[in-house]
């Protein structure tokens, strides 16, 4: 079984992830690479690392008008860019929108795999979660639909590291000299994941997320993205982590772990890794949660998602382990 598949934005560090992950999957053929700002260089240019079969195929100017024939296609935008030009490509091309243009918008399926993985079979336009809100989602969507915490007090301290920030644009706090030994809190009470995940937390919840505070930090490594995460509640440590178990009993890419996680441990994977700890006497829990956000947070639940939407086998293509040291 051969797909034929395309990515738009290749250059960018997701579409670069998604390329590395299409390149070895058995039932995936990548037959067309865009991207406005490489147009007109081979694969081979820009990834020297390519596998041999892709290394002549010529990064075409974006297009949604004059696409060859594909099965699906990957948009790997910046948002604010992807919903006009998706808006034209026919309905028989599944599309999954990496970018943030349709994350609950009407006529697309918000693709939380890990969760709500039944949303996603059969759809074809999924928009991918974003990498803060998929490593929220996953942490709290088991303590939520067991109401161990209340959805309106939750308290959200994040870390990701640079490549969250995209490839492009040319600002001077990601460059080396600013980021190097550094910690930057950014995007301050109006982030753009707020509304994507206070919507969801309502929804796992059935209750209002209003409360919801979220502050996101830039830390000096390439990858990983960590959430700490203060709710409260009465549960136990014991109860939290049961609740996570039963919940992701049959998820693949889900690991409940009793130790704290780390960054580390998702390196270049699609594993979500969750863990908590509960203070009952002070109606105080903190939940945990890792991914890497190209991975998880980006290309692999893409790539997970297309296989959903496609009829495949989950995993397909996301079995690698992580990255280690």
């Amino acid at each position: 079984m051969s797909i034929r598949v395309g990515i738009v934005g290749i250059s960018g560090f997701g579409g670069g992830e998604a390329l590395r992950l299409i390149a070895s999957h058995p039932a995936f053929e990548l037959v067309h690479a865009a991207g406005d700002g490489s147009a007109g260089s081979r694969l081979i240019d820009r990834f020297p690392g390519v596998p041999r079969k892709l290394a002549g195929l010529v990064i075409e100017t974006w297009d949604p008008d004059s696409l060859p024939e594909l099965d699906l296609l990957f948009a790997s935008l910046p948002t604010g860019t992807s919903a006009e030009a998706l808006a034209r490509i026919p309905e028989r091309v599944k599309i999954v929108d990496i970018g943030g243009d349709h994350r609950h918008a009407d006529g697309w399926t918000y693709g939380l795999a890990d969760v709500w993985p039944d949303r996603v079979r059969g759809s074809t336009r999924v928009a991918n979660p974003g990498c803060f809100p998929v490593a929220t989602l996953n942490t709290l969507a088991p303590l939520l639909a067991a109401k161990l915490i209340r959805p309106d007090n939750i308290v959200i301290d994040a870390k990701t590291g640079l490549s969250g920030a995209g490839r492009g644009g040319g600002d001077s706090r990601f460059g080396f000299a600013e980021t190097n030994e550094n910690l930057q809190p950014y995007g301050l009470l109006r982030h753009a994941h707020m509304p994507e995940m206070e919507t969801t937390i309502g929804q796992l919840a059935g209750g209002s997320a209003e409360g919801l505070v979220f502050t996101p930090h830039l830390v000096p490594m390439t990858r990983g993205l960590l959430v700490t995460i203060y709710c409260r509640g009465r549960a136990t440590t014991a109860q939290c982590l049961d609740a996570a178990r039963s919940f992701y009993a049959d998820r693949p890419f889900v690991r409940v772990t009793d130790r704290p996680p780390q960054t580390k441990w998702a390196s270049g994977s699609n594993l979500s890794f969750v863990s908590y700890a509960a203070d009952p006497d002070r109606e105080l829990v903190i939940a945990m949660g890792v991914v890497d956000n190209l991975g998880k947070g980006a290309a692999g639940h893409a790539v997970q998602n297309a296989n959903l939407i496609c009829g495949l086998p989950e995993t397909a293509g996301l079995e690698g382990a992580p990255l280690w040291p």
